[in-house]
């Protein structure tokens, strides 16, 4: 309506395009916060589910022990013994 025909059309592409893009920085930036790796989203951690963990680059699984929230590689817990435990990617 303020805009004539072409140039209505190509700024709202624009919008459509351009205003998704800043919500994804603006949240993108806020979870670098919670335990990111803090190398950013053009890092060497990769992206996507896997990429983003805080030990990215160990290579293997680590697994927490839910009673005593120790961090180990696997088995049973080496401080309190337990088999009670869950993955840590």
């Amino acid at each position: 309506m303020i805009l004539p025909f072409p140039y209505g059309l190509g700024a709202a592409l624009a919008i459509f395009i351009a205003f998704p893009l800043l919500l994804r920085r603006k949240y993108m930036n806020r979870m670098r916060g919670y335990g990111g790796s803090g190398s950013g989203s053009g890092g060497g951690s990769g992206g996507g589910f896997f990429g983003m963990g805080s030990n990215a680059g160990s290579g293997g699984v680590r697994y927490v022990c839910l009673v005593c929230n120790n961090k180990h590689k696997g088995g049973s817990c080496p401080r309190c013994g337990s088999k009670m435990q869950r993955a840590d990617f």
